[in-house]
């Protein structure tokens, strides 16, 4: 069974189970799971920082050495072992990271659209990046490390209670929205340089890497708004 495959049935079962465990919640009252919580994003907040040491320095590394090009140009890099490693266990973390989904359940919090669509379209992405050796795909697993690593350690300190500075959720979702631009930018010029070594690209994965990202862009944009803009504008509104 194909990478590919496999990830349509991990995210279709994903998909049902989010239906069951609403209906199955719908009557009951939502579990605390304040120690499982905060234990789980530690777990993936010290995994993502690891990420991000390790893909940031070879990243860095390559942008030292030979500038831009060789780090939107990565499949050429994609058979070293570190890259090889980090790619693997990337691609598995996005399975394990749909059991945030089990705590929101769980916990009977709002289930927003941007979360299980990013959640089920990233893992269905990264498994096509990785059976097809997705030029720009370096980028997109160095920067989805860094903004998780930043993302899982909130997530962590706000489940044990620890107060945290009030702009740092507005900053999460920043990095997220130009994590989107940069990915854009990428696959773009990984598309221009597809005649150049280790760039090849087809215009199915320009195209769908695309539209993904434009997704993305813009959920995450209106989330912004409606999240720390329109709640100030309201404020402001009745404050005169």
């Amino acid at each position: 069974m194909s990478h590919r495959v496999t990830s349509f049935l991990i995210v279709l079962i994903y998909l049902l189970l989010i239906i069951v465990g609403q209906n199955y919640m719908k009557a009951r009252k939502g579990f605390n799971l304040q120690r499982p919580l905060t234990l789980w994003s530690f777990g993936l907040a010290v995994f993502s920082i690891l990420g991000t040491v390790r893909m940031w320095s070879y990243m860095g590394t390559l942008l030292l050495r030979g500038g831009l090009k060789p780090t939107v140009c990565f499949t050429t890099y994609v058979d070293d072992a570190i890259v090889k490693f980090w790619s693997c266990v990337f691609l598995l973390s996005k399975i394990i990271e749909l059991g945030d989904t089990v705590f929101i359940i769980l916990r009977k919090r709002p289930l927003i659209f941007v979360h299980w669509y990013h959640h089920s379209t990233v893992l269905v992405f990264t498994s096509f990046g990785y059976k097809n050796k997705v030029a720009s795909g370096g980028w997109f697993m160095t920067m989805n490390f860094g903004v998780h690593s930043i993302m899982y350690t909130y997530y962590a300190l706000k489940a044990a209670k620890v107060r945290c500075p009030s702009m740092l959720p507005m900053l999460i979702t920043s990095l997220q929205i130009l994590q989107m631009v940069m990915g854009t930018i990428f696959g773009i010029l990984s598309y221009i340089w597809r005649q150049e070594k280790g760039c090849h690209t087809t215009m199915e994965q320009f195209f769908w890497s695309f539209v993904l990202y434009a997704s993305y862009f813009i959920l995450f944009a209106h989330f912004f708004r409606q999240t720390y803009i329109r709640p100030k504008v309201k404020a402001k509104t009745k404050s005169q």
